[in-house]
C-alpha cells in the first residue's frame, strides 16, 4: 500500500477504515494531552496494520508495520468500531501524509510471528496476545513524507 501511494500520489485506506484522537477516546481516558491520545491511536493503528499484513499475501518488501499520520478533514468518527476508529470519506493524497512510522528491521521476528497469531489474539488465546504484544512493544521509526521513495528503495 505504501508503494501504491508512492508510485501514484493516492492509496485507499482499507475499507476507509484509519485511527485517529475522537471524542469517544478521549472520554475514555481519564488523563492524557492530545500527544499521549495520538500515541494511543497510533498503537492501534500499528496494531490494525498487523492485521492488513496478515490478510495480504507476503510481497517483495520486508514484514513491517507502517502507519501514516495523515491531516484530513473527512473522517467520520466509527465508535462501533473502537474509540479510535474513523472512516474516511475519499483517498488519501501523498501531499495529506504528514509523516509515516514504520518498523526497523529488528521488529521484523516478531512480526513474522505476530502475523501467525493475531486472528488467534483476536479471539483471546493469551499466549497469541503475548506474541502480538512482542510486536507492539517495537517502537515505530518516524520518516518524513520526502523520505518515502528512499524508504522503500532501502527496504
Amino acid at each position: 500500500m505504501l508503494q501504491r501511494l508512492v508510485a501514484d500520489g493516492s492509496m485507499h485506506a482499507l475499507s476507509g477504515t484509519a485511527f485517529a484522537v475522537t471524542p469517544t477516546l478521549r472520554e475514555s481516558y481519564a488523563e492524557g494531552d492530545d500527544d499521549e491520545l495520538a500515541e494511543v491511536a497510533l498503537r492501534e493503528a500499528a496494531l490494525a496494520s498487523l492485521r492488513v499484513m496478515a490478510g495480504e499475501p507476503g510481497g517483495e518488501l520486508p514484514p513491517r508495520r507502517v502507519v501514516l499520520e495523515v491531516e484530513v478533514s473527512d473522517a467520520t468518527a466509527r465508535p462501533d468500531l473502537d474509540d479510535a476508529v474513523v472512516r474516511l470519506a475519499g483517498p488519501i493524497g501523498l501531499a495529506d501524509v504528514v509523516a509515516a512510522y514504520v518498523d526497523n528491521a529488528a521488529a521484523e521476528p516478531a512480526v513474522v510471528a505476530a502475523l501467525e497469531v493475531i486472528d488467534s489474539a483476536d479471539l483471546g488465546d493469551e499466549d497469541a496476545e503475548l506474541t502480538v504484544g512482542d510486536a507492539q512493544d517495537h517502537d515505530l521509526a518516524w520518516y518524513a513524507t520526502q523520505e518515502l521513495p528512499f524508504l522503500l528503495e532501502l527496504l
